[in-house]
């Protein structure tokens, strides 16, 4: 029984240290691919949909998180008065605007 202690022992001191500059090199590349690949893109599309929710105005149509269709009608600090249909009024929060789709001035001349 003491024999196989002592061989496990001896194994375990026979193991070679080092390696931890390789292994600090490959975390510091796996930690700047996942930012140029996943953090990067996320925070651009959270910009871009930051600057669309400051740039709606009255009248503008939006889709919601919900995919409801509506039309602004009126522009409050942090919601929106949205008209569905006929005459039927909500109230949303910004950040459930998902896209806008048209606006009171004509989108399609300005991409031309």
């Amino acid at each position: 029984m003491d024999n196989v202690l002592a061989m496990f022992a001896q194994a375990e001191a026979a193991q070679p240290q080092g390696g931890g500059t390789s292994m600090l090199i490959f975390l510091v590349l796996m930690f700047a691919a996942m930012y140029f690949l996943m953090i990067a893109p996320q925070r651009k599309r959270q910009k871009q949909h930051q600057k669309m929710i400051s740039e709606l105005k009255t009248g503008d149509e939006i889709i919601t998180i919900g995919g409801a269709i509506g039309t602004i009608t009126n522009v409050k600090e942090k919601t929106f008065i949205i008209r569905f249909g006929d005459n039927n009024k909500m109230e949303f929060l910004k950040s459930a605007i998902q896209e806008k789709l048209s606006g009171t001035d004509s989108d399609s001349s300005q991409s031309k």
